[in-house]
């Protein structure tokens, strides 16, 4: 059960999650402008590079159930298991395609295969603490 409302991002937890989005796409896409020099919106909504959308997302809206109604309760066990699954997947399995795209790559000759997929346990863990900040700032203003 929630506790009486504080403020918008209290009352309507999918804020915070959608403040994430926007500033993880606009971080990524400065990124990647400071490292290509071009302007790519497309790799900014798309997969790889970092930080990462939807585990920003996901953290995000995690943490500001866990501030909404506690870490004992059904709902942030639903999203922690969610949680867990999307960075798995991004260190994990997106991070091995990724690799073997590159060997691909390589073995064609020609870059046909896109080779960031997914991120470095270290990338996914310091962001996830940054999406936990950014929740609790958005929560308790």
């Amino acid at each position: 059960m929630a506790i009486e409302a504080k403020n918008i991002f209290y009352t309507h937890l999918l804020l915070i999650p959608a403040v994430s989005f926007i500033v993880t796409v606009f971080l990524k896409w400065l990124f990647i402008k400071l490292k290509t020099g071009r302007i790519n919106i497309s790799s900014a909504l798309g997969s790889g590079w970092m930080p990462s959308v939807h585990s920003a997302v996901v953290v995000s809206l995690t943490s500001a159930i866990a501030f909404a109604y506690w870490v004992g309760s059904d709902l942030f066990a639903i999203a922690m298991s969610f949680t867990v699954i999307i960075i798995y997947d991004a260190i994990n399995v997106r991070f091995e395609a990724g690799q073997h795209a590159v060997a691909i790559n390589e073995f064609l000759g020609k870059k046909r295969f896109k080779e960031s997929l997914g991120h470095l346990p270290s990338e996914a863990f310091a962001w996830s603490l940054i999406w936990i900040l950014v929740a609790i700032v958005l929560y308790y203003i």
